[in-house]
């Protein structure tokens, strides 16, 4: 503990030094603490069906059992319709070959007749299907990416099968009433609002995309429609990364015309779906400026990989409230002009 006669600067310093201690300890650490910020996190998504089925009587086992069970079908359907999309694609690579080919020839032509001219044997020879192989081989391996998805679901289960016992465990110790209490149960209830609220927009936005790419006849629509679901989670770069491959695709088959339309309905879905359906959804708007929500995804990504760029707003929800709960920190929040968040808001449900 620092004494109190520490001079100002000197305890502002042992501050930043203990952060930067911190964030060192977590980047080595960084497998672990990415299995139990995922594992959290799916813990918290599935509290509310807990609640649900609590109150409809069922034990607590039976009830975290059913959404255990329930879970493992989700991400079985999820991995099923990936690897299955995928095994299509590669099928039909040939055909992705020649119309590749046939789009090369209609680019240099329009580039040609504004007086462009350029090198077209390294193109040419670009073989689509080892481009996916070498995408596929610089990823996660497979028996690495399902050992980390079964410490996962293991994790996710002993949480959620402890939640109950530790909030009590919590009551009991501070005061079911405690300022404490309050302040805990509000940080947690925030976090699983964000957080269902996110899940329900990117369901929304992925079978709205992944529709009319059906219905336009773009080779691996699902999968294009799934991973707008799933990168749906970062901000700003996710929609743009997952827009990629449906674009390239529809330019294939379709040319520039077919690419355009593709843009024009992200774009449209863009304004629809992370606008006024997400600002419907949540119970009060989580507008966080631009600059953070950049910040917050390259700081994640870097400390944590994949998984913190999927969670960096929960996570950096969770900082802001810790820095909420002092007093002597809280005008950081206001500095950084993100004070509105921890306001008291109450959704005016519709009668």
């Amino acid at each position: 503990m620092v004494p109190a006669e520490t001079p100002r600067f000197e305890q502002t310093l042992l501050a930043i030094a203990l952060v930067f201690f911190i964030v060192i300890a977590v980047k080595m650490t960084s497998y672990i603490i990415s299995l139990i910020l995922m594992s959290l996190i799916i813990t918290l998504l599935t509290i509310p069906a807990l609640v649900w089925l609590k109150n409809k009587r069922l034990p607590d086992t039976l009830a975290i059992a059913l959404i255990t069970l329930a879970a493992v079908l989700v991400i079985a359907a999820i991995g099923y319709i990936a690897v299955f999309s995928f095994q299509l694609l590669l099928n039909d690579m040939p055909q992705f070959q020649q119309e590749l080919a046939l789009r090369l020839d209609e680019l240099m032509t329009i580039l040609s007749s504004f007086g462009i001219s350029i090198e077209t044997d390294s193109i040419r020879s670009l073989d689509l299907k080892e481009f996916f192989s070498m995408g596929v081989a610089g990823a996660t391996t497979i028996a690495e990416g399902l050992m980390f998805l079964f410490f996962v679901a293991v994790t996710s289960f002993f949480m959620l099968l402890e939640a109950p016992r530790l909030t009590e465990r919590f009551e009991a110790r501070y005061g079911k009433d405690s300022q404490t209490v309050r302040q805990f149960g509000k940080m947690s209830g925030y976090i699983i609002d964000f957080i269902v609220v996110r899940t329900e927009t990117n369901f929304i936005h992925g079978i709205l995309f992944g529709g009319f790419l059906t219905v336009m006849g773009i080779h691996g629509a699902l999968l294009w429609g799934l991973l707008t679901f799933l990168l749906g989670y970062i901000p700003y770069f996710g929609l743009i990364i997952a827009a990629v491959p449906a674009i390239f695709f529809a330019w294939l088959q379709f040319g520039i015309p077919g690419a355009i339309t593709v843009i024009v309905v992200v774009c449209i879905l863009n304004l629809i779906v992370e606008n006024p359906i997400f600002s419907y959804l949540t119970s009060r708007k989580y507008e966080i400026p631009a600059l953070i929500v950049i910040l917050s995804v390259i700081f994640w990504g870097w400390l944590l990989g994949i998984v913190g760029m999927l969670f960096a707003i929960p996570c950096t929800l969770i900082c802001l409230l810790v820095i909420q709960l002092s007093d002597d920190l809280r005008w950081i929040n206001d500095f950084l002009g993100v004070g509105h968040l921890f306001e008291e808001h109450t959704r005016k449900k519709d009668d």
